[in-house]
């Protein structure tokens, strides 16, 4: 069976639950994607298409949203990315944005790695991506944790890390990075 989408900023938001959707009906997609003022009229009432937004934004054009669901779902996919974990771990899948990531030399411009992330302890590598991933999206994206599952522990860790928020609302302040 066919899915016919039309990329229209009067659509329904596209999620990632959504685009894992997608992935899992594998099912042909037709993106319908107008140019300025969008599509005929007569068009959209004969194909009756699934109206899909990215945002609440104009573009010129519904070529870009559609090239971000077809990223979106094909990732979703068994087989597209090297490695399947990848797509689960990433931000949006379990409601919470990511941990923040690290990579080689362990200091830069005065900044360093957290110490728990070279200390090869798994359990403690694991604990510390979670409180990290909950307080990037208690700083950022505080809206998600509405919908996310949390545990008691979960929940525990955003209590404490609630009292450590900026006055901006915005996360922690950094310090200015040394030459």
């Amino acid at each position: 069976e066919l899915r016919i989408l039309l990329m229209s900023p009067q659509g329904r938001r596209f999620t990632q639950a959504m685009a894992q959707e997608l992935a899992d009906e594998q099912r042909r997609v037709i993106f319908l994607c107008g140019h300025y003022e969008g599509i005929d009229e007569r068009v959209r009432l004969g194909l009756a298409p699934e109206e899909v937004s990215v945002g609440d934004f104009v573009l010129t054009g519904g070529e870009l949203p559609a090239l971000v669901i077809l990223d979106a779902a094909a990732r979703l996919i068994p087989g597209v990315l090297g490695d399947a974990q990848s797509a689960q771990a990433d931000s949006f899948a379990g409601s919470l944005l990511d941990y923040s990531h690290y990579t080689r030399p362990s200091e830069f411009r005065g900044l360093e790695v957290p110490e728990v992330l070279l200390s090869g302890n798994h359990r403690a590598i694991e604990a510390w991506r979670r409180a990290e991933a909950l307080r990037n999206t208690l700083m950022k994206r505080p809206d998600l944790l509405e919908r996310a599952s949390l545990t008691a522990e979960d929940r525990q860790t955003l209590n404490e890390l609630s009292g450590q928020a900026s006055p901006d609302g915005r996360g922690e302040r950094r310090e200015e990075m040394q030459s």
